[in-house]
Order: C-alpha cells, then structure tokens, then sequence
C-alpha cells in the first residue's frame, strides 16, 4: 500500500510538473503573441504615416496644378486684347496681305503648338522621375525602419 502512495505521489509530482511546464510555454506564447501584435501595430502605424504622406504630396500637387491652370488662363486672358487686333487686322487691305499674315499666323501656331506638346512631354518625364524617386525614397525609407526594428 506505501507503494501506491509513493506511485500516486510520484505522479502527482510528475502531473505537477507537466503543468508548470504547459504554463511556462503558455506565458512565452503569450509574450510572443504581444510581441508580433506591437510590431504589427508599429507597421500599421508607419504605413499609415506613410500613405497620409502620400495624400498630402498629391494634394499639394494637385492644388500646385490648379494654380498653374488658372495662372496660364488668367494671363492668357489679359494678353489678349481685342481692340489691338481689330487695329491689326484692319492695316492689311489686299488679300495677299491677309493670306501672307495667315500664313504667319498658321506658322506661329504650329511652332507653339509643337513647343506645346514637347513642354508637355518634359513635364510628364519629371513627373514620372519624381514619382520614381518619392518611391525610392519612401521604400529605403520602410527598409532603414525595418532594420531599425
């Protein structure tokens, strides 16, 4: 009968252990769990600086874009002054006066026009280069955070 007691004993002590054992590996799971949640919390953070970065570039730029628009009509508007073209139109008296001043006239709007599209072009490769670059900046950026972590 001792024997059994030692045995139960025995196990009681082995059952004991087992559970110490399982709330050990419960408490570094549980710390482990803690652990992934903050970081994925800080990366949640710093994607949502990142993307409210993102926002306020494009709207500065949007708001950039507006201004240049109005800008170019408004000074488009106050060159044109009808009374100086009226006074201009009305010099040339013989048709080949006015078919030459077409002519001119015709010339100077394909060369703006071309200078047009070529500014056009220019300004869509900088755009993409500062696009190209903002990204490179903002992934080295995430990278150098990430090292960090």
């Amino acid at each position: 009968m001792s024997q059994d007691v030692a045995q139960w004993l025995a196990e009681i002590k082995a059952l004991r252990q087992e559970i110490a054992d399982t709330k050990q590996e419960q408490e570094e799971a549980y710390a482990s769990a803690a652990n992934w949640r903050q970081r994925y919390e800080t990366e949640a953070q710093q994607r949502r600086v990142e993307a409210n970065m993102a926002r306020q570039t494009i709207d500065a730029l949007k708001q950039e874009l507006r201004q240049l628009q109005e800008k170019a009509l408004s000074e488009l508007d106050s060159s044109i002054d009808v009374s100086v073209l009226q006074a201009e139109v009305s010099r040339w008296q013989t048709i080949p006066e006015l078919q030459a001043e077409l002519m001119k006239a015709l010339a100077e709007c394909d060369r703006l026009s071309k200078a047009l599209q070529q500014e056009q072009a220019a300004h869509l490769q900088t755009r993409k280069s500062l696009t190209t670059a903002l990204g490179d900046a903002i992934a080295q950026f995430t990278k150098e955070q990430h090292d960090r972590d």
